[in-house]
């Protein structure tokens, strides 16, 4: 060989194989949209490099040579693994089909997304789903993700994404709490209840307040602190205090009457705020499996 870089051989290997099964360089040339002397130059320089003749020539027909026969089945098995190749390329392109890896915060996982799985599998019934739920947010290229949600009010560079919707924090507690210890009317009033706060930064217990005219700031204590809500979720419910839940994590206890909402005219502003974002590379070309899982959670939760 005279080249170190085979690859370079590559094509004209392809033209070599239609030279064969054509029979002829024109026959060759017009199916390739080129000319016969151009086709004749890329086998004269595949059998230079080869330093091999594989075809010998005769004023009526092209004839392979013994070294040419064996070339040529290599030749032929390299393009019938090409196009296998580019099959998996069509087949995954074509249709909803194989299996995504979709990592979710706990809370958001748990009330908001897996009770979405259910449907969406029976609907595509070719897409399995790997749930991942952790609130440790991963990274979707180092740690083997197609898409994640990310709870943020400002989507990280390079990505692409659709927001979910907004996460709207309320402060609730048990109605057997509030009828033994009042029910506050004014964020102030707080300091005169239990609360329970996350625990993970040090102003995790400063609560922030707003209305249309003011801002309160408040420094609320309790005996109970959890950095999970599903933990402060199951602690309100036992009538240990007022505590600070996503909407999506207190929805059902509020429906059902287990839980009440606290200072409703005020806006909680403090940590945890923003929307949910569905989240993937950028890519101009989507798998279909992907693409309708992404369809599928922004149509269900997209804001109406």
């Amino acid at each position: 060989m005279r080249t170190n870089d085979k690859t370079t051989l590559l094509p004209g290997m392809a033209v070599f194989v239609r030279v064969v099964e054509a029979g002829s360089f024109s026959a060759a040339a017009r199916q390739l949209g080129t000319t016969a002397s151009a086709v004749s130059r890329q086998i004269a320089r595949l059998e230079q490099e080869l330093s091999l003749r594989l075809l010998e020539r005769t004023t009526r027909q092209l004839r392979l040579n013994e070294a040419g026969s064996e070339f040529y089945a290599h030749c032929r098995a390299m393009l019938d693994a090409a196009e296998q190749a580019l099959a998996i390329g069509e087949r995954l392109m074509s249709r909803p089909h194989g299996l995504v890896r979709l990592s979710v915060p706990k809370a958001y996982g748990k009330f908001v997304i897996s009770p979405l799985m259910p449907d969406f599998l029976r609907r595509y019934a070719d897409v399995d789903v790997q749930l991942h739920i952790s609130d440790q947010s991963p990274d979707l290229i180092e740690d083997g993700f197609d898409v994640l949600v990310k709870v943020t009010d400002q989507p990280p560079e390079g990505l692409a994404g659709k927001p979910l919707g907004p996460v709207r924090q309320l402060l609730c507690a048990s109605p057997a709490y509030l009828q033994q210890h009042g029910t506050p009317q004014h964020p102030q009033e707080l300091l005169r209840h239990s609360c329970m706060y996350l625990g993970e930064n040090a102003g995790d217990n400063r609560w922030h307040f707003s209305n249309d005219e003011q801002q309160e700031v408040v420094m609320v204590r309790g005996r109970y602190i959890s950095n999970h809500s599903e933990a402060r979720l199951e602690a309100a419910l036992g009538d240990i205090g007022i505590t600070v839940l996503p909407q999506f994590t207190a929805a059902h206890a509020l429906t059902e009457g287990r839980l009440r909402e606290v200072l409703p005219q005020w806006r909680y502003t403090g940590s945890y705020q923003g929307a949910a974002w569905l989240l993937w590379r950028q890519n101009l070309h989507l798998p279909p499996k992907l693409r309708v899982l992404i369809d599928y959670l922004s149509e269900t939760l997209a804001p109406r």
